[in-house]
């Protein structure tokens, strides 16, 4: 290799400026570097105080480090270095309170105990009554079977506010103070008689033992495939999540090309990987608990158990008071310095605090005038596939279905102009056989929509990834998020919906892959990772919690036409009231 004189002469002056710019560079670069670590800091403790203002459950800092060596970490693309910062900001924001070391297991006798715990209504700051617009807190002080109070944290507690004269509800906020002592937030927003209900879901040896089975125990659940070629068949066990120490056995693997989402069959003896044929749930892996862990899972006793107060547990709320003077027909607004939900039930309805006002939608005109022009795409679980499926009664015309269950789904209405579709998510999924054909992953179907101002996307995902390491959903999400990040450049306007997790009924089997602490640590991340995207966001959360109704993995339809009516008022708002 060579160069010509010119050349040694320019770079002998490029590098004769380098030289000279050394010291104001390396003092430029000191500066800028600076500057990005206090960024950095910056959003850091900007989503640390956001994490817990904006959410119905919070930890006063500080709190365990969230370690990450569970069996689906390693899978998949190797994150950037934005997303592996994001991963561990994630992580933090969903770390629960470690139990304190002691000896194990921990006898029944000193776990949680709802019977012994007490709540107790604190008086109102500096006024003998309560007026709509205060803040109502409850404290509770924890006790084991043996009637001691707990000095430390991290039961999963959850509370609401109800009135069911006035048919009205909300979800309170629980604050875990890390010494065995909890508050309960209530804002007071509606004049009456108001109850409070604190429920203990989880003792915090429970909790324990269900991070374990998230971490350890991945593929508790598993799923099976059909492979065949001609008259040879075979089924074999499939899992998300491969163990680094898994036994050395042919795989299958069926990792999605477009979006890295890894899915793994086990290798049939005597056909080849290509003829698979369809997806289905397999089974569960039993036993999961010992004898010991399943007593901190028992129905009436320590699952799910509201917490009786000793006192009075309700009070009575006067009208809002604004200078001295009562109002009596006043607007509820949120107000920073307070715990603000997303909304609350009055008369069985749901207002939403902040935000487009809530219309009406009773009848099948109100309906298809709305959806008029658009075209609705929905994904996800079964959650889901209930919107579609109160939609569609009003959609008369034409309903194309595969499988009801499973789908895919379609309603037309000719005469007004309105295609509405509902697809499943990818796998994981545990549905009735489905042809491996009709796996579609939500990410890839997003590109493939043009989208714009007529152009409706609704999305529900959680309910089967709850028995999963809580890498495997914040993959998923990255996925979908990017995906709509690339619709929404190319069809501006496109209205987009999110559909949160909900409470659900729970019993010892039943917390093993779907308790309510799952769902939590999924719904945290999904809040937290959409928030800015400009999405709509429903919080099936809290309409489930505030509501009378028992949970149910599938709310009733009083619930149901609450959230429709909600997705309604977006897609046509009323122009007058906005």
């Amino acid at each position: 290799m060579f160069t010509t004189e010119n050349e040694e002469v320019a770079n002998h002056g490029r590098l004769k400026g380098i030289i000279m710019c050394r010291p104001k560079c390396a003092l430029i670069f000191l500066i800028l570097a600076l500057s990005g670590l206090i960024f950095l800091l910056r959003n850091i403790l900007t989503l640390e105080h956001q994490n817990c203002s904006n959410t119905a459950f919070c930890q006063k800092r500080p709190l365990p480090s969230y370690h990450t060596h569970t069996f689906c970490s390693h899978l998949g693309l190797k994150p950037t270095q934005d997303e592996a910062l994001e991963d561990r900001y994630l992580l933090k924001a969903i770390a629960w309170p470690k139990l304190p070391s002691r000896p194990t297991p921990v006898p029944l006798n000193q776990t949680s105990d709802p019977v012994h715990s007490l709540p107790t209504i604190l008086p109102s700051k500096g006024q003998k009554e309560w007026h709509v617009g205060d803040q109502l807190e409850a404290l509770v002080q924890m006790h084991d079977f043996q009637g001691s109070p707990k000095r430390y944290g991290g039961d999963f507690l959850v509370a609401r506010l109800h009135s069911p004269v006035l048919g009205a509800g909300v979800a309170g906020k629980v604050v875990d103070h890390l010494n065995g002592s909890y508050s309960a937030l209530f804002p007071l927003l509606w004049g009456g008689s108001a109850q409070v209900q604190i429920t203990m879901v989880h003792s915090s040896e429970a909790v324990a033992v269900l991070q374990r089975l998230r971490e350890e125990r991945p593929n508790r659940i598993f799923f099976k495939s059909l492979f065949r070629s001609g008259k040879l068949s075979e089924t074999t066990t499939c899992i998300p999540c491969l163990p680094l120490n898994y036994p050395q056995q042919p795989l299958c693997n069926y990792t999605n090309l477009h979006t890295g989402e890894p899915w793994y069959c086990l290798k049939p003896k005597l056909l080849s990987c290509d003829t698979r044929i369809n997806h289905a749930m397999g089974g569960y892996e039993n036993p999961l608990f010992t004898n010991q862990e399943a007593l901190l899972f028992q129905s009436r006793l320590n699952l799910k158990v509201v917490i009786h107060a000793s006192g009075p547990d309700r009070i009575n709320v006067l009208p809002q008071k604004i200078d001295g003077q009562e109002l009596e027909n006043s607007t509820i607004k949120a107000e920073p310095d307070k715990y603000t939900p997303s909304g609350y039930y009055y008369q069985g309805s749901w207002r939403p605090l902040g935000g487009t006002s809530v219309r009406q939608f009773n009848d099948s005109s109100s309906i298809t005038q709305c959806l008029t022009g658009k075209v609705i795409h929905m994904y996800g679980d079964s959650t889901m596939r209930q919107w579609f499926e109160y939609l569609s009664a009003f959609i008369p015309d034409f309903n194309l279905h595969r499988s009801k269950t499973v789908g895919p789904l379609m309603a037309v209405d000719f005469k007004h102009n309105i295609l509405m579709n509902y697809r499943c998510h990818g796998p994981p999924i545990r549905i009735a056989p489905v042809s491996t054909s009709e796996l579609r992953y939500v990410a890839s179907e997003l590109d493939g929509l043009a989208g714009g101002p007529d152009t409706v996307v609704v999305f529900s995902i959680w309910a089967h990834f709850t028995s999963f390491p809580i890498e495997v959903y914040i993959r998923r999400m990255r996925h979908i998020r990017q995906a709509l990040v690339r619709l929404l450049d190319r069809g501006p306007g496109t209205l987009v919906i999110i559909r949160s997790a909900n409470f659900v009924a729970m019993d010892q089997t039943t917390s093993k892959h779907s308790s309510d602490w799952f769902s939590l640590q999924i719904d945290k991340v999904l809040r937290t990772m959409f928030k800015g995207l400009g999405a709509v966001f429903v919080d099936a959360w809290e309409m489930t919690l505030a509501h009378h109704s028992p949970h149910n993995i599938h709310p009733p339809p009083p619930i149901i036409k609450n959230m429709v009516d909600l997705i309604l008022s977006h897609v046509c708002p009323d122009k007058k009231k906005s």
